[in-house]
């Protein structure tokens, strides 16, 4: 009898194992409020890289407004034309960014697919999904207004 109970516990814990590695490892979990905001990429002022991510909700459903600009090429966030060139749409999905960057005069829109590898309130880093060589890295540097 003693072994038949033991038999059940050893086939017991087998079971509750392999279910657990059936799952996988758990994806992240990123969070909107953690993307919102102003970020430096590589916290490099030289090179100026900024993109911000904002609350403002475009015309489409779930997607958001945001903006990115250089200063080391002398474009500043003020010489931006609100929702034209530096401006585009964006939306957060698990860990797939897309962004839907605005053109000169609205002749058209540009659809861009980023992986987040981490995201953090502090930290943002993803690469594109066609080039995952393609990496970048961002310090917040502004919470959102």
């Amino acid at each position: 009898m003693r072994k038949i109970y033991y038999l059940a516990l050893v086939a017991l814990v087998g079971i509750a194992f392999s279910s657990c590695n059936m799952l996988g490892p758990s994806q992240p979990e990123y969070r909107l409020s953690d993307l919102q905001g102003l970020w430096l990429e590589n916290g490099d002022t030289l090179l100026g890289h900024y993109v911000r991510f904002t609350t403002d909700q475009s015309d489409e459903t779930n997607y958001f407004w945001g903006c990115e600009w250089t200063e080391s090429e002398d474009v500043y966030e003020e010489d931006l034309v609100f929702h034209g060139n530096g401006w585009f749409k964006y939306r957060l999905n698990e860990k797939e960014l897309l962004e839907i960057h605005k053109m000169d005069e609205g002749w058209a829109d540009i659809p861009k697919v980023y992986i987040v590898s981490n995201l953090t309130p502090s930290n943002l880093n993803y690469y594109e999904k066609d080039y995952p060589s393609s990496k970048f890295k961002f310090t917040k540097i502004v919470e959102v207004k």
